[in-house]
């Protein structure tokens, strides 16, 4: 943290940009200069660079400059500390739902409920899906961005190979799914079927436990009204499903230096819509996760891998903030946005309103369709802990076979329990 303190404190974000620095204030309505922060990710940047163009092109009195996040540990750790230092910038378009109750918590975030046409501009453009990122008293401390939702890559030659059909292979429950994956291991095409990190890091249960869980209830979060609700039939069997897929070797144990699925380490990954560029060099299919039963498609729901903006309360012009937050998600660019990063923005009838993008990028299609259909993280200040308490169990009981699944589950609602109703 003090690393990330001194590396933002040495790039000088002076009050005068209307990033912090300065005492902060609380009328939401004054205008100028402001400074954003974006993603250090190419595509995001490019976006980034000629949103604020536009932006600045429009509003020579109320000029944005943009940037990267700083370098640090994390962006997390970054803005955190940012907040700490009273020098965070107006916006980041880069926030990162799990650490949002913290931010909250530490008062470095605008409720953006408290502008005028806050909760209603928000709600117009996401539908009711927005509702997952209100905090415990129904206020938006975060603006939902963009998604990547997450679905499962299979390689179809190493399919073709171990004699599976790779137009449509047998993955949609979890039966078919641990056949096919004993008859790639076994034919010797892949040392896994799909390998998963198997590590401790609490955001891991987000590409293994959480697309699963989301798909077998319809959309169920795995904390609702203070409670954890995972501790059910349907999070019994996910992680029974998981626990056969590792007790049989058909998923790793170990870390793999590398990426597994690109490697052929393993045959079948679980990505987002950014995959499709990153394996470019592989002859991929996508399907829905799998779920107990047959489940249509079109009602399949997954976890969201969303990242979304915050509006920061050392900003002094916040007006000018809120106005450009609404430009950045405007239905002119989002549609730039989808178009140069192939991330789906949180946007109503996605494929409906970006239909030529669509048409021309097929591969995006099944993203389109599931971005209204994603589960997020719980809120409020404990999510981090929340997460890694879960992740914990997962690991012992899942990962290493160690005791009863039913039971790890259960133990670790318990604790989330209480921390979900802390302060």
């Amino acid at each position: 943290m003090a690393v990330a303190v001194a590396a933002i404190a040495g790039l000088s974000l002076a009050a005068c940009s209307g990033g912090g620095g300065g005492s902060s204030s609380s009328d939401l309505t004054a205008t100028g200069p402001i400074t954003v922060w974006y993603s250090n990710n190419a595509t995001e940047l490019e976006w980034g660079k000629q949103m604020v163009e536009a932006w600045n092109a429009e509003n020579p009195d109320q000029k944005v400059t943009g940037q990267e996040i700083p370098a640090g540990k994390s962006s997390e750790e970054v803005i955190g500390a940012a907040i700490t230092a009273g020098n965070a910038p107006c916006l980041v378009l880069n926030t990162a739902p799990s650490a949002v109750g913290q931010f909250e918590k530490q008062g470095g975030l605008v409720n953006l409920s408290d502008f005028d046409d806050g909760a209603s501009y928000i709600e117009e453009r996401s539908g009711d899906i927005a509702a997952q990122y209100q905090n415990a008293d129904g206020d938006y401390f975060q603006f939902p961005w963009k998604a990547n939702p997450v679905v499962i890559f299979y390689n179809k030659d190493l399919f073709a190979q171990a004699g599976l059909d790779p137009e449509n292979p047998k993955l949609s429950t979890y039966d078919d799914f641990i056949a096919t994956s004993k008859t790639l291991v076994d034919s010797g095409v892949a040392p896994f079927a799909i390998q998963p990190a198997p590590t401790s890091e609490f955001f891991q249960m987000q590409f293994d436990f959480m697309p699963l869980y989301a798909a077998a209830t319809g959309g169920k979060q795995i904390v609702e009204d203070g409670k954890a609700t995972f501790a059910d039939d349907a999070g019994y069997e996910v992680a029974q499903f998981w626990r056969d897929l590792y007790d049989q070797k058909l998923a790793g144990q170990e870390q793999y230096q590398g990426d597994a699925f690109a490697d052929g380490q393993a045959a079948m990954a679980i990505v987002g819509p950014w995959a499709i560029s990153v394996y470019d060099g592989v002859n991929f299919g996508s399907v829905p996760v799998p779920t107990p039963e047959a489940t249509d498609p079109a009602d399949i729901w997954t976890f969201s891998d969303a990242k979304n903006i915050g509006l920061f309360s050392a900003c002094e012009n916040k007006g000018t903030a809120w106005n450009v937050l609404k430009f950045a998600t405007s239905e002119d660019q989002d549609g730039k946005f989808l178009e140069t990063t192939g991330q789906m923005p949180l946007r109503q009838d996605l494929p409906t309103v970006y239909a030529d993008y669509f048409a021309a990028n097929p591969a995006y299609v099944p993203f389109g369709d599931l971005a209204s259909r994603t589960t997020e993280v719980p809120s409020g200040p404990n999510t981090v802990q929340i997460m890694q308490t879960f992740r914990d169990a997962w690991g012992k009981s899942v990962i290493f076979g160690e005791g009863d699944v039913e039971t790890s589950l259960d133990d670790a609602a318990a604790t989330i329990d209480d921390l979900a109703t802390q302060p």
